[in-house]
């Protein structure tokens, strides 16, 4: 797994511009990363979906990323259209589908890069109904923890390691305690809710999950596009590092 993690840094966390690799030498066929998921599949403990991907979406969401289908990484993008964990609570990007229209690079253009060959300090790979994003560390949350996945808590609205890379990540979504870390964020029948407001959405409380409340089903909340979220997020987290610095 740790070979796999180095694939996906070589491929995405290079500086600045250099020749994209055509889409052939990106699909490896020999020995593909997504052969690991298959067995996690059938001991995932949580409710998992893959869902259906589109061949030509596929491979030129595989192309932008241009990170090799060796990879765990590569192979979620290649042979998915994404997957849903726990009736649609966490959302992992592949190359994008009915359920989950966002695809991993064009989820991160605008926000871990602006062009298309374009190195990368973080990548996007995974966000939740309640308004929290998972990232891969190229250098943006520092040297120490590099390729391990970070959480962006929604009533933290800092980046925190969980000391895992992407694989790690992966099936932890499968067969982990995703329950317990949720734990503070999940209200009553959350699962109709959550299930009907799709994957490109996520739920915006009122007030906001980082403000001071006492009972998480007295706020007041509704379903917004996830984009939203995360411009809200940033904005915040930044008005506050500001503060913090004066």
């Amino acid at each position: 797994m740790k070979y796999l993690t180095l694939i996906v840094l070589l491929g995405l966390f290079q500086t600045g511009f250099s020749q994209m690799k055509p889409l052939e030498e990106l699909i490896d066929t020999e020995d593909p990363g997504w052969a690991l998921v298959v067995p996690w599949l059938s001991d995932a403990k949580n409710e998992i979906e893959v869902l259906e991907r589109d061949s030509s979406q596929a491979s030129l969401a595989l192309y932008r990323t241009q990170v090799s289908t060796h990879s765990l990484m590569g192979g979620v993008i290649y042979e998915t259209g994404g997957i849903l964990v726990d009736n649609g609570w966490l959302r992992i990007l592949g190359s994008g589908s009915e359920k989950l229209k966002r695809n991993l690079p064009e989820w991160n253009k605008g926000k871990s890069f602006q062009e298309y060959g374009e190195g990368m300090t973080f990548v996007l790979v995974a966000d939740d109904a309640s308004g929290g994003f998972y990232a891969m560390n190229g250098g943006e949350f520092g040297q120490q923890d590099l390729g391990k996945i970070f959480y962006f808590a929604p009533d933290h609205l800092k980046w925190e390691s969980l000391g895992i890379g992407y694989s790690e990540f992966i099936n932890w979504a499968f067969t982990g305690d995703v329950t317990d870390f949720y734990k503070g964020l999940r209200w009553k029948d959350w699962e109709e809710e959550v299930s009907d407001m799709g994957g490109d959405k996520s739920m915006s409380f009122s007030p906001f999950l980082w403000s001071e409340f006492t009972d998480l089903e007295k706020l007041s909340r509704k379903p917004v596009p996830v984009g939203e979220i995360w411009g809200i997020q940033m904005k915040v987290k930044k008005a506050l590092l500001s503060t913090e610095k004066e």
